[in-house]
């Protein structure tokens, strides 16, 4: 099966009340795990590229390690361009095969992102095949790659924007901010209480935005970025094998199942696959320091991937057997 773009994939979740989940790619081996998940649980699948990617392994490296996982299974997948800084790299990955793009000009005044965002749309739907455009409304805090917002200049999603930004742009899908946040630090302290065990419990998600936001926009397909639950069984494992990741808490998995649930269609994760990997590493070269092969110890790092993956893939997205 080819590679496809988002559009009938987001159509088809919107309707059945799932997510797709749209999983941040690095390497050979996280391409590998998310795609045998995907494929043994009959689940479409987003693989996205960020700009940190781009320039840790090369665009056309990348490309060719999914065009092998879209050898090797037989599921939908989209190759997606994560927070595209503007045009021209977004127009680089449109005629180099991305089958979907996000542009990402959220932090600039409302009119500059419609200008900017509409270029990028009327050059992907122009293109032979069609390529399927997200933009972004307000912006999430945290860090990400190249994507920095201090805590306290985040902005909430005005859902007063959202039908001019969409009928403005000709945008297929919208990713906005209701209270997640990039990285493995999502929250402070400060804003999160404490469970019993002493782990930041963090604040709600803001339903109410999403649920406004779906009132203007009946039936239009909804992105949440930042939404990896930092998932603490995997933070353990690296802070008892020397990390040291104090206070690394994510969105709760309940919540997101509920997003997916309404109008969400497509969930980020990136930060979640980052530390099942060096969870994986650090206990594998603590259990065995004889060893040197990184085929030993990615091993484990892939399998915890491959684990992790179908776990969202269930419990999470909704996404099984959906392909």
């Amino acid at each position: 099966m080819p590679l496809v773009n988002s559009k009938e994939m987001f159509e088809k979740a919107y309707k059945g009340g799932y997510a797709i989940g749209a999983f941040n790619v690095n390497n050979m081996e996280v391409v590998q795990a998310i795609t045998e998940a995907a494929n043994e649980l009959n689940s479409p699948v987003i693989l996205q590229v960020s700009a940190g990617a781009r320039k840790y392994a090369k665009p056309v490296y990348l490309k060719k390690l999914v065009e092998a996982a879209v050898e090797d299974t037989d599921i939908p997948v989209v190759l997606h361009l994560d927070h595209g800084a503007d045009f021209e790299i977004c127009k680089d990955c449109i005629d180099n095969g991305f089958t979907s793009v996000m542009i990402d000009a959220s932090s600039k005044p409302f009119e500059e992102n419609i200008a900017i965002t509409k270029k990028v749309v009327e050059y992907a739907h122009a293109h032979k095949p069609y390529v399927t455009v997200e933009a972004e409304l307000g912006t999430l805090a945290g860090v990400e790659d190249d994507v920095k917002v201090e805590f306290g200049k985040s902005s909430y999603t005005n859902p007063d924007q959202v039908e001019e930004f969409v009928k403005r742009t000709g945008v297929d899908s919208l990713a906005i901010a209701i209270g997640t946040s990039h990285g493995a630090y999502k929250f402070r302290p400060e804003q999160c209480t404490r469970n019993k065990d002493g782990v930041l419990v963090p604040p709600p998600l803001r339903f109410d935005i999403l649920e406004e936001v779906s009132k203007r926009l009946p039936g239009f397909p909804i992105v949440l970025h930042g939404a990896s639950s930092v998932t603490q069984e995997f933070v353990k494992i690296i802070n008892e094998n020397g990390g040291k990741m104090p206070d690394a808490v994510g969105i709760p998995e309940d919540q997101l199942r509920k997003a997916a649930s309404m109008a969400v269609c497509k969930i980020n994760i990136d930060s979640d696959l980052r530390l099942a990997v060096t969870a994986g590493v650090r206990k594998h070269m603590v259990d065995h320091p004889d060893h040197f092969d990184p085929r030993q110890y990615m091993t484990d790092a892939r399998n915890n991937c491959r684990e992790l993956v179908k776990h969202k893939i269930i419990d999470v997205l909704g996404s099984q057997d959906k392909k």
